[in-house]
């Protein structure tokens, strides 16, 4: 009777796991949002809202790299596009956020579009290193145009955006941090949407077997390219973020620097995870602008601490844990039978 009783509870345990957690992540991010928004502390808010135009970089990253099977460090570059068309847009009047997303959104692809007319015919290293040099290229054209970029000292004094024509400008930290959360939110789960069902089988069809995939019938480059541009657009999305919550950039803004700590979330969040990217970001922002600030040039060894406590103890990311809680929970089941009783009995009846 009480194996039979510990396998109920064990399947009903799983059972509240199967529908608490996917809903488990939405909830706990709300509550942190509350929670940081509901802090007095102006510097935490301003932290919090510049954690999700890269959030949105390291979606893009886990788009290509986790789903299209494209270990990339070039989503800068449609990240920066995003970010300069905002800046020159609300640099000229133009102050609808809307607009500045969208705008945004379609700069973003056509550089992720044209970049991707190459990377999406190679595979592995080859594309890595290529990414590489398409974020080295993509520093050096915002360091050297200074008509656009502003050069190295960037472009700074740009105007809030404003929700609706009519109401005030963006200016409060907590209203900053609450558009930023929700445009991230949006983009991420239109993302995850656009990537799910047939789509996402045949991803993992070419990341499992590109040649079988190909023999199929499936145009194998062009649908890395289509993904690759869609990708671009999320990244000049996190662009037009990355304006909207700082209000200047420069050149080290949309740099290496920026590529590597995306590539570092998604690796902390699960490398085929979205969500798990945003709060991968959060992660390597909060350690190096919150817990960093008490132990000054400290922060690059925090983040390398982090990212080896990510891959030896976490291989799958964060998002692994759940089902590794699951397998935890599967192991301590008893058998469906319960526990042999009769074995010892036998074998005293013949001796």
């Amino acid at each position: 009777m009480s194996a039979f009783t510990h396998a109920r509870t064990s399947d009903r345990i799983r059972l509240l796991l199967r529908r608490v957690l996917p809903w488990s992540a939405p909830v706990l991010a709300a509550l942190g949002i509350a929670a940081v928004v509901a802090w007095p502390d102006t510097y935490l808010h301003a932290t919090a809202a510049r954690m999700f135009p890269l959030a949105l970089l390291a979606v893009s990253v886990c788009v290509v790299t986790g789903h299209a099977g494209l270990p990339t460090l070039g989503q800068v570059a449609p990240y920066a596009a995003g970010a300069y068309t905002t800046a020159h847009l609300a640099l000229h009047g133009v102050a609808d956020a809307a607009l500045h997303l969208l705008a945004a959104a379609a700069a973003g692809a056509m550089v992720a579009a044209l970049v991707g007319v190459v990377l999406a015919r190679y595979r592995g290293t080859v594309v890595l290193m290529l990414s590489l040099a398409v974020a080295e290229l993509t520093t050096i054209t915002a360091s050297q145009w200074r008509t656009v970029s502003g050069g190295t000292d960037g472009l700074a004094g740009i105007p809030a955006p404003r929700l609706l024509p009519g109401l005030p400008p963006l200016l409060d930290d907590r209203a900053v941090l609450l558009y930023a959360a929700a445009v991230a939110a949006t983009a991420t789960a239109v993302a995850m949407r656009l990537l799910g069902g047939n789509r996402q089988l045949l991803l993992s069809a070419v990341r499992g077997n590109e040649a079988r995939a190909a023999a199929s019938g499936h145009r194998v480059t062009t649908y890395l390219w289509v993904v690759h541009a869609g990708a671009g657009a999320v990244a000049g999305i996190g662009g037009a973020l990355l304006i909207h919550t700082h209000r200047w950039i420069t050149p080290a803004d949309v740099g290496f620097t920026s590529a590597a700590l995306a590539l570092l979330a998604v690796v902390i969040g699960g490398t085929a995870s979205l969500p798990g990217a945003v709060v991968g970001a959060v992660m390597v922002l909060g350690v190096r602008d919150v817990v960093a600030v008490d132990l000054p040039g400290h922060a690059p060894l925090l983040l390398g601490a982090l990212f080896v406590a990510a891959v030896y103890l976490l291989p799958g990311g964060l998002t692994a844990l759940p089902a590794r809680l699951r397998r935890s929970l599967r192991v301590l089941r008893p058998p469906a039978n319960g526990p042999d009783t009769t074995a010892p009995h036998m074998s005293r009846r013949t001796s």
